[in-house]
């Protein structure tokens, strides 16, 4: 859930500053603390010593000899609770409320979809032809009977099969349970039973979702044969909606970039290319037409990322506004799942399905969603983030501001807090590595292909040295972050912004605000850019409103990659 190592320049520097380890010491392991931990012996006030070099800490001899049975007793409890069994879904008693406080939710919704009356459609004599169409198109000539579900299913199966062999997005294909469901939606749907807009809709899964019955890798090696015995909320929630999984995609290996056990998941855009990450395979696959949408995650920029390489629409929803139930968790406070689709419609009937309430996430809410793209944008409070549109800066960020204007908003310029969020985004690390702490202690992440001083494997062992006062202090930072991010959004519905200008993705996901990515042009290389639009909390729906009437006047997220067009 965490975005990849080679991020759309000039970006690359702000976006992945705290991949660096920042905050953690560049000599994680002194001599003393590394034989320690090889034999076991007690620890010293000599090593105490060296400890405080690592925790930035000063402290006297007899503050170090009053230390030293403290410090050992503390290593023989670490020693038992390890012993203590520990499932993968089991959260940490404390979770994370994005509302600052002293302030209140916004008062539930409605639930309701409306859409723009669709033009006349028939299904076309060649079903390639139907590879890129729009959830809601395909929605219509579903529920017409136009098409079959079966139908749709095997072309996407097929695509998949095809083009998996230059892209590496697929790591499972699920075609009997994919057929299995589509049969069951064709005689529902002949039936006149229709369950909404995603009856009888393939899609595809980040393989960190579980499956039950069906493998669930991680994209690492240590998981490439773990098969649950559950599914994860998002698939039984998709599954009620009668929409069709086809297949579990590919992510970069526990989530960071878009190197898994199976190679680089490449841009359908430029094949040469990754796709970033980590929702790599569900926004490629999305891109190249191999599916109609597919779920991704994020905890610091993987749908965002991916979506502006590969020129998928994507959403990052509030942070708790979809169950997390049953997927991979990276960070507790920080994980977010969401749509890759085509277009900002496809993500509001996507959304639709997936929101709302679930006793098993703790974190998540009962707020409902009530989007109507037919409403004029007159009315919203639109900003836009004054640092990231500087003078002579490219013109498809401007063309977006200019387009809004054009249908009756008003875009004013508005800052973010200068809060040290990349600081901050050092939790994420120290929630991983409690997340993976046994893969970590017995040596399984050393089957992983990213070794480097920025991969997960080291990233787990650094933040081993994040001290829990440290931690908790940032904890306590976070809280302020918030407050003064919802004094900056107090005036503002959604903000513009390019989606790595500053700290601005860092921030947003600490603060669990969702955000919007959509293609607005394209590189002198034909590869897709984008803009992303950040909306407040539990904003979706005035967040999709902004994008849908945006790309009513442009095309740029209608364009095919010419390689897997058809």
């Amino acid at each position: 859930m965490v975005a990849p190592f080679r991020p759309p320049a000039p970006a690359r520097r702000d976006f992945l500053a705290w991949c660096s380890g920042i905050g953690l010491g560049a000599t994680l392991f002194p001599e003393a603390l590394a034989s320690l931990a090889q034999d076991g012996g007690a620890i010293t006030r000599a090593a105490i010593g060296q400890a405080e070099q690592l925790a930035g800490l000063s402290f006297t001899d007899a503050e170090r000899a009053q230390l030293e049975r403290a410090v050992n007793q503390r290593r023989a409890a670490y020693a038992r609770m390890r012993e203590r069994p520990l499932a993968d879904e089991v959260a940490p008693c404390l979770y994370f409320d994005p509302v600052a406080p002293g302030r209140t939710r916004p008062p539930a919704a409605a639930r309701r979809v409306v859409l723009p009356p669709p033009p006349p459609l028939e299904a076309p004599s060649d079903l390639r032809e139907l590879a890129f169409a729009p959830v809601w198109q395909l929605s219509a000539l579903l529920r017409e009977r136009a098409v079959t579900s079966v139908e749709l299913t095997e072309l996407f199966l097929a695509r998949l099969e095809q083009h998996d062999a230059t892209l590496f997005c697929t790591v499972t294909l699920l075609k009997e349970r994919a057929l299995a469901q589509a049969r069951a939606a064709d005689a529902e749907l002949d039936a006149g039973k229709w369950r909404g807009p995603l009856h009888g809709v393939p899609w595809g899964a980040k393989d960190l979702l579980y499956t039950k019955g069906a493998r669930t890798t991680f994209g690492a090696e240590p998981w490439r044969e773990f098969v649950p015995t559950l599914d994860a909320a998002v698939v039984e929630r998709l599954d009620a909606a009668g929409a069709v999984l086809i297949a579990k995609l590919s992510l970069g290996a526990l989530a960071m970039g878009d190197l898994w056990f199976g190679g680089m998941t490449r841009n359908p855009w430029h094949p040469q290319q990754g796709s970033s990450g980590s929702s790599a395979g569900s926004a490629s696959a999305t891109a190249a037409g191999l599916v109609p949408f597919a779920i991704g995650s994020e905890t610091l920029g993987s749908i965002v990322s991916p979506s502006t390489r590969c020129g998928t629409t994507g959403l990052r929803p509030t942070f708790g506004r979809v169950s997390r139930h049953g997927a991979m968790a990276l960070s507790w406070t920080m994980d977010k799942l969401g749509p890759l689709c085509r277009n900002a419609l496809d993500c509001a009937l996507v959304f639709a399905a997936l929101e709302g309430r679930d006793e098993r996430d703790r974190t998540t809410v009962d707020l409902g969603f009530d989007f109507d793209a037919t409403r004029p944008l007159a009315g919203l409070k639109i900003g836009y983030l004054k640092a990231g549109f500087p003078v002579g800066g490219p013109a498809a960020d401007r063309a977006v501001l200019d387009a809004l204007r054009a249908q009756g908003a008003d875009p004013q310029p508005m800052a973010l807090p200068d809060a040290g969020a990349s600081d901050l985004a050092d939790m994420l690390i120290v929630e991983g590595a409690a997340a993976f702490d046994e893969p970590t202690r017995d040596g399984r992440l050393g089957q992983l292909r990213e070794q480097g001083p920025s991969a997960w494997p080291n990233l787990f062992r650094a933040a081993r040295f994040f001290p829990a006062v440290e931690f908790l202090r940032a904890a306590r930072l976070r809280t302020q972050l918030l407050e003064a991010t919802a004094q900056a959004f107090a005036d503002f519905d959604v903000v513009v912004t390019p989606p790595f200008a500053g700290e601005v993705l860092a921030l947003t996901n600490l603060t669990g605000h969702p955000a919007l990515v959509l293609p607005h042009g394209f590189s002198k290389d034909g590869t897709p850019t984008s803009i992303t639009l950040i909306g407040k909390l539990y904003g979706e729906a005035e967040l999709l409103r902004v994008g849908a009437a945006f790309q009513a006047v442009t095309d740029h997220h209608a364009k095919m990659p010419p390689a897997y067009a058809v």
